[in-house]
């Protein structure tokens, strides 16, 4: 256990203790206070607003959007490298969109993430301009990978609205070089395109990674905890926690990408916010293809407990700041299904989606990311960013951390 407890001394800021003074009440009246309270529209004055860079992978709205997310998906080297890629991306997008079409039907008719992550940075931009006064106002932007809001889209809203200071914030928590890698080369490439941002108009700087937040990992506990009030007293320490993230490519994997030691150490401070109060696994989900990936799968996962006796299971999204597909039908549709056939009493811990406690953690990581960088004690990107994995060198990434490293003053740096 000694090694996996190591990261987490690499990672957390500040202590738990001293987020809990911090933290909003998770109550639902101090959830509807909280919210009502949330800026919304263009920021006004002369003052241009500092820049929050909501990145995540997205998702499509509506049914007519989801060809073209799977397109961009799937031409995308950094997320699914395939031979011949701009033949087949058309190919297999073309191919799978009914069947995606029918998941996303089957959640309402799109996802919520881009509703999810406007409300989320409305509020924490409103808890910034309090904690964070000398770079106030603050104006969050969503810079989705595959859906709208695209990249290009945030880019030309910042230009329009005089930004001259931005922090591109990966709304995942662990690092890959597969999600926020690249939605990082995407950025650089859009601010390539653009002409604007990336030769000193902006003064960037990146939140790479932050697995083990104290917030982030109360959010989860609080959720967990709620999650296990639903069994009977009796039986609720026995439940096993089945912590579920988004699975990789093992020879991403093996090539060094450090997401999945991120994820462990996410888990183990998470179980360690609980006392370790029950039995507990990680595994994984969202394997695409013939390939072998990190495993073993959640779904395959249950049918082995289920195997063995256990019949209480408390399923935890832990690498997703909201619900998507891959909560929302994937766990909650086809896991459950398969769950109760097995006899398994399933339940899920709710996704942060609006958690107050959640939203102070946001507001927390970028106030401390910016009053750390004015005072000079890190850089535009984390040394772990810009260090290479160590069987895999992308020159396209390089380029992109080396315009990163200069805080986006120089596009040929």
């Amino acid at each position: 256990m000694t090694a996996m407890q190591s990261p987490i001394s690499v990672f957390a800021r500040p202590s738990l203790s001293s987020y809990s003074r911090l933290r909003l009440a998770p109550h639902a009246s101090t959830r509807r206070r909280f919210l009502a309270t949330v800026r919304v529209g263009p920021v006004v004055g002369a003052k241009p607003p500092t820049a929050v860079l909501m990145m995540n992978m997205g998702g499509p709205s509506t049914i007519p959007e989801v060809h073209d997310f799977l397109s961009r998906l799937f031409h995308d080297n950094d997320l699914i490298p395939l031979p011949f890629q701009p033949l087949l991306a058309p190919l297999i997008a073309k191919r799978r969109t009914p069947s995606i079409e029918e998941q996303y039907s089957a959640i309402g008719g799109g996802s919520p993430i881009l509703k999810w992550t406007q409300l989320q940075g409305a509020a924490m931009c409103s808890l910034l301009d309090e904690l964070n006064p000398a770079s106030a106002p603050h104006k969050s932007y969503v810079a989705f990978r595959y859906a709208k809001t695209l990249t290009e889209d945030a880019l030309a809203e910042m230009k329009q609205d005089g930004v001259q200071r931005a922090v591109a914030f990966s709304q995942y928590p662990q690092y890959s070089s597969s999600t926020t890698g690249s939605s990082l080369n995407e950025l650089y490439k859009q601010v390539k395109q653009l002409g604007w941002g990336g030769n000193g108009e902006v003064k960037w700087s990146v939140i790479d990674r932050w697995p083990t937040h104290p917030g982030l990992i109360e959010s989860f506990a609080h959720n967990i905890k709620a999650a296990l009030q639903t069994y009977a007293e009796d039986r609720r320490s026995d439940v096993t926690i089945l912590f579920s993230a988004h699975s990789l490519p093992l020879d991403i994997v093996n090539r060094g990408d450090p997401y999945t030691a991120e994820v462990a150490a996410t888990v183990w401070a998470v179980m360690s916010k609980l006392n370790f109060s029950n039995p507990w696994r990680l595994t994984w989900q969202s394997k695409v293809g013939p390939k072998a990936w990190q495993g073993p799968q959640t779904a395959a996962a249950i049918e082995g407990y289920a195997k063995a006796g256990t019949k209480d299971i408390c399923l935890v999204p832990i690498a997703f700041t909201s619900d998507h597909i891959e909560t929302l039908y994937e766990l909650d549709i086809e896991v459950k299904e398969e769950a109760e056939k097995l006899g398994v009493h399933l339940t899920r811990a709710s996704s942060l989606n609006d958690s107050p406690i959640f939203i102070r953690a946001l507001a927390d990581v970028v106030s401390n990311h910016l009053k750390d960088y004015d005072a000079g004690l890190i850089g535009p990107a984390s040394k772990q960013l810009l260090s290479s994995d160590p069987r895999h060198v992308s020159p396209k990434s390089q380029e992109t951390k080396r315009w990163l490293a200069s805080g986006g003053t120089n596009m040929s740096a």
